[in-house]
């Protein structure tokens, strides 16, 4: 397969002459491709909170283990959130779906219900990973989506977010951000 290096080569045993417009050109490409790949293209990711929230969990439930996993559903009893654009309470319905992969790994995948102070309903949705390293803090993960008719709230439903847990007297705490 021919190269930029190849040509530069063979301009430079059968054209000498040529040689330099070659590398003047060849060098003008490279600062122009660099140029816009890194600035035009590529975007720096930034995140902004969104609101931290506490989930209460209800007993689980053992579906057993299959072929994936053990699989174990926490029905969502209620609970609170808290940001600088929402506030609000989790509405008692949805589950956590968690999947115990093995005895160090555990898979997410929730569905809830969030009510703001004014009554707007947004419902979320999330996929995640919980992955405990022994003498370190477990790595634990979310990725919500949002759905909502509400117009004031409109916006997350074009929000990529993210989420770090922990849990904590008897509760799952998310903090959540988006993705800008």
């Amino acid at each position: 397969m021919w190269s930029p290096y190849y040509l530069i080569i063979f301009l430079h045993v059968k054209h000498p002459n040529k040689m330099k417009k070659t590398i003047i050109i060849s060098g003008i490409t490279l600062f122009l491709t660099l140029f816009f790949v890194n600035n035009s293209f590529s975007q720096q990711l930034e995140s902004e909170f969104l609101y931290k929230i506490t989930l209460l969990l209800d007993k689980p439930i053992d579906t057993g283990k299959s072929p994936f996993g053990i699989r174990i559903a926490y029905p969502i009893k209620g609970g609170i959130f808290e940001g600088p654009k929402m506030k609000g309470k989790v509405k008692p319905v949805g589950e956590d779906w968690l999947l115990k992969v093995d005895d160090v790994t555990n898979k997410l995948a929730v569905r809830l219900v969030l009510e703001t102070e004014d009554g707007q309903l947004i419902a979320c949705n999330y996929t995640g990973i919980v992955h405990n390293q022994p003498n370190e803090a477990a790595y634990w993960r979310i990725t919500p989506t949002f759905e909502t008719s509400s117009k004031q709230f409109d916006w997350l439903n074009y929000v990529l977010a993210v989420g770090k847990g922990s849990f904590q007297d008897g509760s799952v705490n998310y903090e959540v951000f988006a993705i800008k």
